[in-house]
């Protein structure tokens, strides 16, 4: 199973699309796209707001992703503890 399953997800910018020209101040209370000049007054959360549906598709990619991997993992660990056991097979 893999150990690292961290993504990084692209915000986009809700007029042009963009997804990295993006300029912020140090808190990132106040984001601005550097393509079109959108500003987003609420910052990083009203840019999170918007991008939902991006982020949502990420998580079911990475529930797709994750899915097997624990499948497979619950398996060999069922296998393991019931090693030796005549009365317990798994195919």
């Amino acid at each position: 199973m893999k150990t690292n399953y961290n993504k990084n997800i692209e915000l986009r910018c809700t007029v042009c699309g963009s997804d990295d020209r993006f300029e912020s101040n140090e808190d990132k209370s106040h984001i601005k796209c550097n393509n079109c000049g959108k500003e987003y007054f609420g910052g990083y959360d009203e840019l999170v707001e918007y991008n939902q549906s991006n982020i949502a598709e990420s998580v079911e990619q990475m529930k797709e992703e994750l899915m097997p991997d624990i499948k497979k993992e619950l398996f060999d660990e069922l296998k393991k503890s019931f090693a030796g056991n005549k009365n317990v097979k798994f195919k």
